[in-house]
């Protein structure tokens, strides 16, 4: 532990003085030259330092007590001490209760300085403990990183599963997507059968076929018939095609005596086909029976 030497309560001069706060910084600069001022002695005759007792609100200046003590009276403690006086940290001066006044009158070039013998232990333990700090952080960064990389495997794994997912759900949608397109485009068409019945319905017992062609949405007749001019109008409001007509002009046949013709039109249900056509043109139960 640093030594200090105390002196007598009585051995010390103390003034009280005012000065400017910024005095704070360079104080026992400022005291030196207020010696002189202040106390009988010169400033080489005495030891002296100044505390600091208050700050004035009003005008912020400082509150300071001069405390010196002349050589001659510490010449003498310090040469009772012998080698010890070459030890010292300070000089300080006990109050009128004893206690010190927390002042030290040594010179600064004088005071000794003890190195804390803990010191080199401190920085290593310091040293010590950043490591272990470095490597915990680095342990803490790893556990991140591989938690971080299992959280990305689990992920891929389960996009992987949601993607087969979303795959046969689309499969499963365009499945139903295209049965619905055939069902419609199944229900909008009428079937061979159909037309054949219609037409052997509607056309007169003058007239046959030498072909007939269903190509997409298109109806071709061709053939011979005594009653070309009507066939229009007995094919009209039919609700399997629309708009029928004579493709081209009607052509005599000599060897039969009857108009050849080419009738064309667009195929397609007129009304909405009933249930049975809907569901592929099942039969009725009751016509099975």
């Amino acid at each position: 532990l640093p030594r200090w030497l105390l002196l007598p309560a009585g051995s010390s001069l103390r003034r009280r003085l005012t000065l400017p706060a910024a005095a704070a910084d360079r104080l026992r600069d400022v005291i030196g030259f207020e010696i002189d001022r202040q106390t009988p002695f010169s400033a080489d005759a005495v030891a002296f330092d100044a505390r600091v007792l208050g700050r004035r609100e009003s005008d912020g200046q400082l509150d300071v007590e001069l405390v010196a003590v002349p050589r001659t009276a510490i010449d003498p403690p310090l040469a009772a001490l012998g080698p010890l006086a070459a030890t010292l940290s300070g000089i300080d001066v006990a109050g009128a209760d004893g206690a010190p006044l927390a002042v030290n009158l040594l010179a600064p070039d004088r005071r000794r300085r003890r190195r804390d013998p803990w010191l080199r232990w401190n920085w290593a333990l310091a040293a010590a403990a950043l490591v272990a700090c470095a490597a915990m952080l680095g342990q803490v960064l790893a556990n991140r990183r591989d938690a971080a990389d299992a959280f990305e495997q689990l992920i891929a794994a389960k996009a992987d599963t949601g993607r087969r997912a979303a795959a046969q759900r689309q499969q499963l949608i365009d499945l139903i997507e295209g049965q619905v397109f055939l069902d419609s485009a199944r229900t909008a068409r009428p079937s061979a059968v159909e037309v054949l019945d219609e037409l052997a319905r509607r056309l007169p017992d003058g007239t046959y076929l030498e072909k007939l062609s269903l190509e997409d949405q298109r109806l071709t007749l061709i053939g011979l018939s005594n009653e070309a001019p009507a066939l229009i109008g007995r094919l009209q409001g039919s609700e399997l095609w629309r708009s029928p007509a004579l493709a081209g002009a009607l052509q005599p046949d000599p060897s039969s005596g009857r108009d050849r013709f080419t009738l064309t039109a667009e195929l397609g249900r007129t009304t909405p086909a009933p249930a049975a056509a809907a569901r592929g043109g099942a039969p009725d139960a009751s016509a099975t029976r």
